[in-house]
């Protein structure tokens, strides 16, 4: 039987918190919605739920979902500064180099992998 992708809440200085309030703070700047998230996680909404009211932390392979995520994120940070308006716009404007959004290419394990690298790549020039 498969580990669920999330756990009771776990001790507030665990690895598995941390990256849980990372991931839902992140997802929350960038404008994600709890349907988006969970698909990018590959957990349900009502797991993105549980997790952002503080209720259940990301377990097994959503913490790892959840890493790339958050890697996204600080690689958009590091390019559009502190502008969340621009890092939204970004991920929900076609972007001909990924041929696709960013916020529908991220929704599927290989799509977030190559957007990241895409990030870092792009990051790496400034």
């Amino acid at each position: 039987m498969a580990r669920p992708a999330v756990a009771p809440t776990a001790d507030t200085n665990s690895d598995a918190t941390i990256v849980s309030k990372a991931t839902i703070e992140s997802a929350r700047i960038l404008g994600l919605t709890n349907i988006e998230l969970a698909r990018v996680l590959g957990i349900s909404e009502s797991q993105v739920s549980r997790v952002s009211h503080g209720r259940a932390v990301l377990d097994g392979k959503a913490v790892e979902l959840g890493l790339w995520f958050v890697r996204l994120f600080r690689g958009l940070s590091g390019i559009v500064g502190s502008d969340d308006a621009s890092a939204q716009s970004w991920m929900r404007t076609e972007n001909i180099p990924l041929r696709g959004k960013p916020i529908d290419l991220i929704q599927n394990v290989g799509g977030l992998i190559n957007t990241v690298a895409y990030v870092d790549t792009f990051r790496a020039r400034i």
